[in-house]
């Protein structure tokens, strides 16, 4: 133990945030420096990329490349296609030239696009709700009925539930998928699941269950940041090896894995590659950001 702690001693750990002192952040700097593991933060905004010229990668004056053991990416945030398009592209040069990257930014790609991410699932064997994906109203409005005529619209990109609504009237269904098509969105929409009104929310780091929850709310909306209640929940081996898998399928290091207890069995609904855990963290004794720290520095460059 006395040899790891020495050699994290050199660690300089970077944490790419929007918000140090948001709270999932400033347990993740707290927990840095509980192992000796110095925080660079810094955000997008101030990333800048050369090419042809050295330093490669430099945030307020500091060279990623050469001084940086690691980086751990908090929620990417809002932005527009370039600045999307931007930030994954600089995450993927820094990995090439060496720095290990949590979540690597091909998961991140992956699980930010919703329909991306059920097919990767649903190709290693992993349980998905049915879902249809169109830029076509009228394609929509005709698999409206084989989804149970009752189904989620959900924004391709987005969390915390912003954006989702449900339908089930084929009137309603009509004026929505006209919009959506008339301003230019991708149509994605989702059987509706019957689940109470909770679901399970589990986190990976590696390959374990580290801490898992149910999501308990007063309607169909489950997420924490729309008033669900987080509650303790210990999950069965057989529900620990979905998740696992799902997070493996997505290429996830650590993964949110939200999961529908459905009529006919469980189904991932989504993969967040960048989760949160405020709630997750009221239900369990256990460190989040510590075990998340330890997995980074167990597998950061020296």
């Amino acid at each position: 133990m006395l040899v790891e702690v020495r050699m994290a001693t050199e660690l300089k750990i970077g944490l790419l945030t929007r918000n140090e002192n948001a709270w999932c952040s400033a347990r993740i700097k707290k927990a840095l420096r509980q192992r000796n593991a110095t925080p660079v933060c810094f955000k997008f905004s101030d990333l800048v990329a050369k090419i042809s010229f050295k330093p490669e990668v430099v945030a307020k004056n500091f060279n990623l490349i050469t001084e940086l053991s690691a980086v751990i990416v908090r929620p990417i945030g809002r932005g527009s296609l370039e600045e999307c398009l931007f930030r994954l592209d600089v995450l993927h040069r820094i990995e090439r030239l060496g720095v290990p990257i949590f979540n690597p930014p091909s998961a991140i790609e992956k699980a930010v696009d919703k329909y991306y991410a059920l097919t990767k699932l649903e190709e290693h064997g992993i349980p998905v709700p049915r879902t249809v994906v169109t830029e076509n109203a009228s394609e929509a409005l005709k698999v409206f009925p084989e989804l149970g005529g009752d189904v989620i619209v959900k924004p391709i990109f987005g969390s915390r539930g912003i954006g989702m609504t449900r339908v089930s009237d084929p009137e309603v269904a009509a004026r929505v998928f006209r919009t959506l098509e008339y301003y230019r969105h991708v149509i994605y929409i989702q059987e509706f699941v019957p689940h109470g009104t909770k679901d399970i929310r589990a986190l990976v780091v590696g390959d374990h269950v580290i801490a898992a929850m149910y999501r308990v709310a007063e309607n169909w909306k489950t997420n924490v940041s729309q008033g669900a209640k987080p509650v303790p929940h210990k999950l069965e081996e057989d529900m620990e090896s979905l998740v696992v898998n799902a997070a493996k399928a997505i290429g996830c290091e650590i993964a949110g894995v939200d999961v529908i207890e459905g009529p006919n069995g469980p189904l991932v609904n989504e993969i967040n590659s960048q989760p949160g855990f405020r709630g997750l963290q009221l239900t369990t004794k256990v460190d989040i950001a510590q075990k998340i720290v330890d997995h980074v520095i167990s597998k950061a460059r020296r």
